[in-house]
């Protein structure tokens, strides 16, 4: 049987998802994971992980971009304007609602295909908060609170900063200013002796990366069929949960997208960790706060996701291969998010918070 170009691009997403999820459950590749590491024990060997993952990713993206494989102004990372509030708040949102949960919509995925029941109400929560934002009535809210604050980036012709740095300097530097971000994250990240011995988490960032660089290559490849074009397109976790919900839902009605074959493969890939780990046992909320607290997490990061264009991987990882200035606005505003939410969570309060930096507290 002959596969279409939607069936291909569909499998395409479940290979990249399955190594995905191996990598969050044997290579313990998580955001929120490394976040706490770094915020409550000065460990940063899973940051450097990400670190690695993003220089990974930037490096082959660009070249394989300067080589004409696929023209990344045509990803949706990479407008004319930039909805800097969004990404902002969004962002923010997004980080709360991940330490109110305790992973990403990514880790969501993966503590799913390790048996986690919360993680399924965590995954309908925020497919449907996707959808609310998206097309729903916080959707409308976005469209009149959001969306008007942007700031154009139509003389570069895109919001790549490789393009802001050429318009500049009045030159085309080609893939020299990818390589150079990711020749400084590749040295931050392989610096620390501790982290070079961790091979699992050396091996995950360099999976990770290539996995979101051959995203793109896939969705670019099959797109090319002019009687059923693609969009060009790698891997994020907010809209394709809301997708995936629909599909199963309609099953007839709907067709398969890169994001459904994505999200599917994230988890039969944390499955088959998990089993390989000998890690898989089922686990439900222990009482109603903790169900009330994904469930609020699971809303935040949702309505966030959509409001910043992405999440940990989508933006923080695949628009960050694209060189979009979205990347590092919403990543900050994540992390700031999550440090607010940890601290919340752990010491009841933000006062500890202001406390540690030393930050006065009357603002």
């Amino acid at each position: 049987m002959e596969l279409t170009t939607t069936q291909i691009v569909a499998l395409s997403g479940f290979g990249g998802g399955v190594v995905l999820g191996l990598a969050a459950r044997v290579g313990r590749f998580c955001t929120m994971g490394a976040l706490e590491d770094a915020f409550l024990g000065d460990d940063r060997r899973r940051l450097r992980s990400w670190g690695l993952a993003i220089a990974v990713a930037i490096a082959v993206t660009q070249v394989l971009a300067a080589a004409g494989i696929f023209d990344l102004r045509h990803s949706i990372y990479l407008p004319t304007s930039f909805p800097w509030l969004g990404a902002i708040a969004g962002g923010l949102m997004f980080g709360v609602g991940m330490a109110l949960v305790g992973t990403c919509g990514f880790g969501t995925l993966a503590r799913i295909g390790g048996g986690d029941l919360r993680s399924v109400v965590t995954f309908l929560v925020m497919a449907v908060s996707a959808y609310m934002a998206m097309r729903g009535l916080t959707g409308v809210a976005r469209q009149w609170l959001v969306d008007p604050f942007t700031v154009s980036f139509e003389a570069t012709g895109g919001m790549a900063l490789d393009g802001v740095v050429n318009r500049l300097l009045g030159l085309d530097t080609g893939p020299a200013v990818g390589l150079s971000i990711a020749g400084a994250l590749l040295a931050w990240a392989v610096r620390d002796a501790a982290f070079r011995r961790e091979r699992r988490l050396v091996a995950s960032g360099l999976a990770v990366g290539l996995v979101i660089a051959a995203g793109w290559v896939a969705t670019a490849l099959a797109g090319s069929n002019p009687f059923q074009p693609q969009r060009l397109e790698s891997f994020t976790f907010v809209r394709p949960l809301g997708d995936a919900l629909v599909y199963l839902m309609t099953f007839s009605g709907a067709s398969l997208t890169f994001g459904i074959g994505s999200v599917l493969g994230v988890v039969c890939g944390a499955f088959a960790g998990a089993l390989f780990k000998r890690e898989f046992r089922w686990e439900a909320c222990d009482d109603v706060r903790e169900l009330r607290r994904h469930m609020s997490g699971a809303f935040l990061m949702g309505t966030g996701g959509i409001m910043a264009f992405g999440c940990t991987i989508g933006q923080g990882i695949t628009a960050a291969s694209a060189l979009a200035i979205s990347a590092p606005v919403v990543m900050l505003s994540i992390a700031i998010g999550a440090r607010l939410g940890i601290a919340w969570l752990v010491e009841g309060s933000l006062a500890g918070l202001f406390e540690r930096y030393r930050l006065p507290r009357d603002g």
